[in-house]
């Protein structure tokens, strides 16, 4: 990763920044990072992943992954099932 930016999770809702929630961007995507650990991982092509141990961790951490996804967990569910989205380790 040559070009990285780590910035705090802005609320939808509120449009202010969220403490300990953050978006990471890359030269292969962006992935949000809810305090050390890292939760979804948006692509520029292929696959959203999503971590098999941490993506649904916490009703906080599933708010923001959420505004994310731009999705509620329902349909995020109904992608993994689907196989639309890949869980994987995310923090190996």
């Amino acid at each position: 990763m040559n070009n990285v930016k780590v910035e705090n999770f802005k609320s939808v809702r509120s449009g202010r920044e969220v403490a300990n929630q953050f978006r990471i961007f890359t030269d292969k995507g962006c992935y949000f990072q809810s305090y050390n650990t890292v939760i979804a991982f948006k692509p520029f092509s292929g696959k959203i992943q999503l971590d098999a141990n941490s993506w649904d961790y916490s009703v906080t951490t599933g708010k923001y992954r959420n505004e994310f996804l731009s999705e509620k967990k329902k349909e995020t569910e109904a992608k993994i099932k689907s196989g639309e989205y890949e869980l994987v380790d995310l923090n190996a």
